[in-house]
């Protein structure tokens, strides 16, 4: 393919995207978002770009890092980070997305009486993370086999962190894997965890908070911490897209 053909398709899936993510209900989002800590958006990507990105995986120039996470303690499995320029899907999500859930973030930070505010675009808030030195780009895509998970953590990267992030399930439950579910727990003061397993299909994001989320109680607002991982496979293979929406140092 020739490079003006290659720009003005990327040019139409940019359209595309954005236009998606223009007709979600932000509203439900929202509502989602504030009483459980995640929302579910269905058939975020088609399932050509869930194919085309997991492809992805065996290309090592366009990533800046592999992980394997048993050499770490991290479950098992494998990601890789993306380098910049990152593919113009990825690219189109987190821009596109972002400006959706800026407020919501800023609502939580009133809400728990953090200071931070976000701005109404992502570059302006890449520049922060960039000025502060956190320079390297964190979306990754991860990659399960049989008997892999990922324990429960935390994205957070360095001192600029955006409250919420998306995961993309590339593959497809029953026929590519079985197992494999995205688990989120929620951790209240002095009460136990409570925990969210999330069902999702091949195309399906999830949004969910990073850290800290605030809940109404009954004596006012509190802060939960939550944290985030993949139960077992069982069998077959799992690939997914991680957009974190700010960058690490």
């Amino acid at each position: 393919m020739n490079r003006m053909a290659k720009e003005a398709r990327e040019t139409q899936s940019l359209s595309y995207i954005t236009d998606r993510v223009k007709g979600f209900d932000w509203g439900q989002v929202s509502d989602d978002l504030d009483t459980q800590g995640c929302a579910v958006i269905k058939k975020l990507v088609t399932p050509e770009e869930c194919d085309t990105l997991a492809g992805l995986y065996p290309k090592d120039e366009i990533f800046r890092s592999r992980v394997v996470m048993e050499r770490h303690g991290f479950g098992r499995g494998e990601y890789k980070y993306f380098s910049y320029p990152l593919p113009v899907v990825i690219s189109e999500l987190r821009t596109s997305i972002y400006p959706r859930l800026a407020p919501i973030a800023n609502r939580w930070n009133e809400a728990m009486g953090v200071p931070v505010r976000y701005p109404e675009i992502h570059v302006d808030f890449i520049k922060r993370c960039h000025d502060a030195g956190q320079l390297r780009p964190t979306p990754l895509l991860l990659q399960y086999g049989p008997g892999d998970y990922n324990c429960l953590h935390q994205d957070l990267y360095g001192e600029h962190v955006f409250p919420i992030q998306l995961t993309i399930l590339l593959s497809e439950p029953a026929r590519n894997f079985t197992g494999g579910e995205f688990v989120l727990t929620e951790q209240r003061p002095r009460m136990q965890s409570r925990v969210e397993v999330v069902p999702l299909r091949q195309g399906d994001g999830v949004l969910f908070a990073v850290h800290h989320r605030p809940v109404q109680g009954t004596r006012g607002v509190y802060r939960v911490n939550l944290r985030h991982g993949v139960s077992r496979l069982r069998s077959g293979h799992r690939h997914t897209l991680g957009i974190i929406f700010h960058d690490a140092n």
